[in-house]
């Protein structure tokens, strides 16, 4: 069999795929579709993106909009994790249970778990369990904030909706499991405020007794992560206020944090300044403290 057609049938079927193709210079290798629980007979996973040139810490970033959480082809997410991957990072790109079938209160779960999971398979990904930091924006900031301020318990996510099948992770999601750092996008930080039934996001449409457990305005402490947050002032999504109650919080107890506030940003930063100026403030923040 001459080398063309080897290449032909070794390619596709990779599990650790070089986002150049088969190029013999690869940028960066991925190791798609990890499985890190089920439920209701699906399989919840994630994507593991390993720079050429790792520097032992990772970056967990939160597939999540609306809390929707939309597959895509890890390739398609490249030129968005290429600035942490330049930087030596390891990214995990995790999905949970998605919108509308699935809750806010079901996607706190599912991300406790990967993170645990990633901890517990560290080894694997050569990465250090203590220079772990966690990234998202929207309800993916929302999801990151949970994890940095609340890592801890579990909310009660069988009292509600059709779901009759409990998940089944394979590292408890409610084990102790410590981030070291946290950056959160244009978060809604009280869902107190917005729980009940929305026809933009399904996912709120649960018990409002769960509420405030998956709130992170009523969960900083003291020993809480270094947290970032960036806000545009032109967010018509989720005003800049949430951000700076947040900030009021954190400050009460000590927490190292800043506030970026980008004049004119809108939710989504679809300005490509305003974006870079995000991304790069994501960036300098998880070398701070991950490094």
């Amino acid at each position: 069999m001459n080398l063309f057609k080897r290449l032909t049938i070794i390619c596709p079927i990779l599990l650790c795929v070089y986002l150049t193709g088969c190029s013999s210079t690869p940028v960066s290798m991925v190791t798609p579709d990890v499985i890190y629980g089920h439920k209701d007979g699906m399989a919840l996973t994630y994507d593991v993106f390993t720079p050429p040139n790792p520097n032992r810490a990772g970056v967990i970033y939160m597939v999540s909009g609306g809390w929707f959480s939309v597959w895509k082809k890890p390739e398609e997410r490249l030129s968005y994790f290429r600035p942490l991957l330049d930087a030596g990072f390891t990214v995990f790109a995790v999905h949970h249970g998605s919108a509308p079938r699935f809750k806010v209160p079901d996607a706190v779960s599912d991300v406790r778990a990967a993170v645990r999971h990633i901890q517990a398979k560290s080894g694997r990904y050569k990465v250090d369990t203590s220079r772990l930091g966690v990234w998202g924006g929207s309800a993916g900031g929302h999801l990151s904030l949970m994890l940095g301020l609340n890592p801890e318990g579990q909310p009660d996510t069988n009292g509600y909706g059709p779901r009759k099948i409990k998940p089944h992770y394979d590292i408890k999601p409610n084990d102790d499991a410590h981030l070291a750092a946290v950056v959160a996008y244009y978060p809604p930080v009280d869902i107190r405020n917005r729980v009940g039934p929305n026809k933009r996001y399904p996912a709120l449409d649960f018990p409002s007794i769960v509420a405030k457990q998956i709130s992170p305005i009523l969960h900083p402490s003291e020993n809480d992560p270094p947290t970032l947050l960036i806000h545009g002032t032109a967010d018509s999504v989720v005003p800049l206020k949430d951000s700076e109650l947040l900030k009021a919080e954190l400050l009460k107890v000590g927490v190292t944090h800043e506030l970026l506030i980008i004049t004119g940003g809108d939710h989504g930063f679809t300005n490509l300044a305003h974006r870079k100026v995000a991304t790069d403030a994501m960036v300098n923040w998880f070398k701070r403290f991950l490094l």
